[in-house]
């Protein structure tokens, strides 16, 4: 309500209960904002004193922004990122160090922090700076993760006598193989920019003078210019080939191939292409 007032309209009073109040006010875990094009929801981790420290408030925020941008229509991709320095160096210590098995097993602690996973429309991954331990597992459930060469990717769990709880042991093998992962979960040892991209970890490097949320943006934006329903298919048959025998996963790819032909963007998208001009998208 404080936005719609006007300071020389204000009685010195009312100013000053206004600026307690907007100096005393809680910034938001997660910021969520657009790109120029309007089509890609921009969400970045917002504990910057914490170095976007992961604690189960944040993932309850970044949950809802995901799912509030997987359920609006005008959004076709989504950036997360936490900002141009660092990514986030890990869980929040404090949250875990007095928990008992009792209680993390019972309340199924970290279950919900892999919902980023679920969200259907396309999310590209922005790490510049630290990602370590639980900000590791959260960039690797990006769709395209892209990474700055001063990023630094860790697994640092062992060295606080646990384990990765949040996919650490499971992505990171998928993406960079069991020994390397072995290293990296074992041996505490760190992984920078250049080793991501040549490990696969990531699939670009962004220069260091370069924003790699920017350099997100511009790929997301990308992906919104195509047709929604193609975007969200790509996305599934990818991922099913992480699960699926290949002849089950060639099968899978070849029914949503053809399912692709019952929609009005396969229409529109041959047409132009055979009349030579932009297709329009209707998301059908």
């Amino acid at each position: 309500m404080f936005t719609a007032l006007r300071p020389a309209t204000v009685a010195r009073s009312t100013m000053r209960q206004y600026v307690r109040a907007m100096s005393t006010q809680a910034e938001p875990l997660v910021l969520a904002s657009r790109s120029e094009s309007g089509k890609v929801a921009i969400l970045q981790l917002n504990r910057p004193k914490a170095l976007n420290a992961l604690s189960s408030p944040l993932f309850d925020t970044l949950n809802a922004e995901m799912e509030k941008a997987d359920n609006d229509p005008e959004v076709r991709a989504i950036v997360l990122t936490g900002g141009d320095k660092v990514f986030a160096a890990g869980a929040d210590i404090k949250e875990m160090k007095d928990k008992q098995f009792s209680d993390a097993y019972k309340n199924n602690f970290l279950g919900t922090w892999g919902k980023v996973a679920s969200i259907r429309k396309p999310i590209v991954g922005a790490v510049a700076g630290y990602a370590l331990g639980g900000g590791c597992e959260l960039s690797m459930m990006a769709d395209i993760l892209i990474c700055s060469e001063k990023a630094t990717f860790g697994q640092p769990e062992i060295t606080l006598g646990i384990i990765p709880g949040g996919g650490g042991t499971q992505r990171l093998t998928r993406l960079i193989g069991k020994n390397r992962s072995m290293d990296v979960c074992l041996s505490n040892r760190f992984i920078s920019g250049k080793e991501a991209g040549e490990w696969g970890l990531v699939s670009r490097v962004v220069p260091a003078d370069q924003s790699v949320t920017a350099e997100a943006v511009k790929i997301a934006d990308k992906i919104a210019s195509f047709g929604l329903v193609a975007a969200q298919a790509v996305k599934e048959t990818v991922n099913a080939s992480q699960e699926l025998p290949l002849e089950q996963g060639l099968r899978f790819e070849r029914r949503i191939f053809q399912a692709c032909f019952a929609t009005a963007d396969q229409k529109e998208g041959m047409a132009a292409f055979a009349e030579k001009r932009k297709p329009t998208w209707s998301d059908n």
